[in-house]
């Protein structure tokens, strides 16, 4: 079996205060914030930063296998998983493959990561809303985890596990809905709520722990009143009930699971058991033992943590560009030609540098190339490069332009001209950024996105975004 290696989450940097909902509608909202996907931003993208956060976190890792799990993939009939494959620069031979469709599929990508041999790594992300007012727009939430299980190095280890399984029609949507439909709440809570008790049973006996052990409990799904009752009745102390995290960012579905255990490794010393809870068509039980390798793992990465990804979110974001983004309200689009498909072929030769951001280095001068090139734009030396990835480069913004005329789900678009550390110049789309905070001289990081959608085909490509610390 393997054992958790690595691991990172991404959680978008606009936030939604419940409260505009209430104060817009009259009705719905609450308290706290979600986490809302920017209009660039799907589950393919949000899951290949979370990926590149695990796959920074530590060094050396070469990944055998991937797994997406999502409720909200960008293609259906097409596997979105290669898009993040090619993102991260996984060599050819890795596998990727979707496991999809439900909430349920992230603890199978869980248990497929501690079964398999080689390093794999297991990604989750989703992007969640209800109609305008209902408790689903409200306490959804979009985000995306990563976790790297592998043999060597463990940090976490999996030590018993129970599930319970029943068949009963609690929530559900078909494809091309939007929004999912929930049954009666008590419906709902008399299903789940019998079946936890079974599986925390089972989980804990194969662990060999008793309730009072349990450092860490963490409980999520898509029922939070049979969650909350569920929470309750397993009777650990109080301080090991931990923040379900659903106040800051929401239930970002396929994805909660994994943050939440994320979150709990971020707070966790070594020889601890933290028990993950998932309330989904049955409910599921996962017992993780901590390492003392845990402690240095977290010293040495320099990804970004859970906790400091929460702290960094915008809240200003306006109710009616919500709405916009989430497709439920149409607005008038700039008055200028829609974008063109992007072409099938194209994109596969030029798979690198388009999803991998990969650039070319001459071997004789040095100048770096983007995108990258057979002849030397300096020496003209022919067929002497080098490649070199770019996507955890940093750059220096040398000329911006802001233009309200340009075609964008969210204007105005902001173009930079940047330099980037090594060597090589660059022009791209600016996000994540308040344009009137844009400056010369200002430092930026580069991450994937959606460029726009024309004709059913995404076109995915690097952005840059402001460095956070």
């Amino acid at each position: 079996m393997s054992g958790i290696v690595s691991y990172g989450s991404y959680i978008p940097y606009f936030r939604l205060d419940r409260k505009v909902i209430a104060a817009t509608l009259g009705t719905g909202g609450g308290r706290g914030t979600r986490a809302v996907a920017s209009y660039d931003e799907d589950t393919t993208s949000m899951a290949t930063e979370a990926s590149r956060n695990a796959l920074t976190a530590r060094t050396g890792l070469v990944v055998d296998a991937l797994s997406f799990s999502t409720t909200d993939p960008a293609y259906l009939d097409k596997t979105n998983a290669t898009a993040i494959h090619a993102a991260l620069g996984l060599a050819s031979s890795a596998m990727a493959a979707d496991l999809g469709g439900s909430v349920r599929s992230s603890v199978a990508a869980l248990l497929a990561g501690v079964s398999s041999t080689g390093t794999t790594l297991a990604t989750f992300a989703d992007t969640r809303c209800g109609l305008p007012g209902s408790g689903d727009e409200a306490n959804g939430g979009d985000a995306a985890a990563a976790i790297v299980f592998g043999a060597e190095g463990t940090v976490a280890e999996l030590v018993g596990r129970g599930h319970s399984t029943s068949e009963f029609l609690d929530r559900w949507r078909i494809p091309g809905e939007s929004a999912s439909k929930i049954w009666e709440e008590r419906f709902g809570e008399s299903e789940y709520v019998p079946l936890a008790g079974p599986a925390v049973t089972d989980a804990l006996k194969a662990a060999g722990i008793t309730v009072d052990q349990i450092d860490y409990l963490v409980v999520g799904g898509v029922h939070p009143r049979a969650q909350g009752v569920i929470a309750k009745s397993v009777g650990v102390n109080a301080g090991a009930l931990a923040d379900d995290l659903s106040s800051a960012i929401g239930a970002p579905g396929a994805a909660q699971g994994a943050l939440q255990l994320v979150d709990a490794l971020d707070r966790a010393g070594a020889g601890e058991y933290i028990v993950t809870v998932s309330v989904a068509d049955g409910v599921d039980v996962l017992v993780w033992c901590t390492t003392s390798a845990l402690a240095g793992f977290r010293r040495q990465r320099t990804s970004r943590t859970l906790a400091q990804q929460i702290a960094d979110g915008n809240a200003t974001l306006a109710y009616p560009q919500f709405l916009t983004w989430k497709g439920y309200l149409k607005r008038e689009p700039a008055r200028r030609p829609d974008p063109d498909r992007p072409s099938g072929p194209a994109s596969s030769r030029s798979e690198d540098w388009k999803f991998g951001f990969v650039s070319s280095r001459c071997l004789q001068c040095g100048a770096r190339h983007l995108p990258p090139a057979r002849v030397c734009v300096k020496c003209r030396t022919i067929d002497e490069m080098t490649p070199e990835r770019l996507a955890d480069v940093h750059a220096t913004i040398v000329t911006f332009t802001i233009d309200y005329l340009a075609f964008s789900m969210s204007p105005p678009v902001v173009a930079v001209v940047v330099n980037l550390d090594g060597g090589g110049r660059f022009m791209c789309e600016m996000t994540d950024v308040d344009p009137a905070s844009v400056a010369i001289g200002q430092k930026v990081e580069f991450t994937f996105r959606r460029l726009n959608t024309a004709q059913s085909v995404h076109n995915y490509f690097w952005k840059a975004r402001p460095v956070r610390a």
